[in-house]
């Protein structure tokens, strides 16, 4: 499979990975919400997902942080209606 090269496509495959860990651990989310420890909660989930997005895209546009926004977006912004410590 050819590398992503273009920003767009880099955006949409972190997103899509970032919506994969959303839809398939939400249990785990919840929990790492509420408990104010998400990114410890979700760290094998969300390096296997950052492992598959260096992969894909071309090295130019690994370090632009496309997978790291896309997970603050999904995973943090998107539950903002669960219930934590930190708002």
């Amino acid at each position: 499979m050819p590398l992503i090269e273009t920003e767009e496509a880099a955006r949409r495959l972190a997103r899509a990975i970032a919506s994969d860990l959303s839809l398939y651990n939400e249990d785990k989310i919840v929990n790492g919400i509420t408990n104010d420890n998400l990114f410890d909660a979700l760290s094998e989930e969300i390096e296997e997902g950052r492992a598959l997005f260096k992969r894909r895209v071309s090295p130019e546009l690994y370090p632009r942080n496309f997978y790291d926004r896309a997970l603050v977006d999904i995973l943090v912004k998107a539950k903002g209606h669960i219930k934590s410590k930190v708002w």
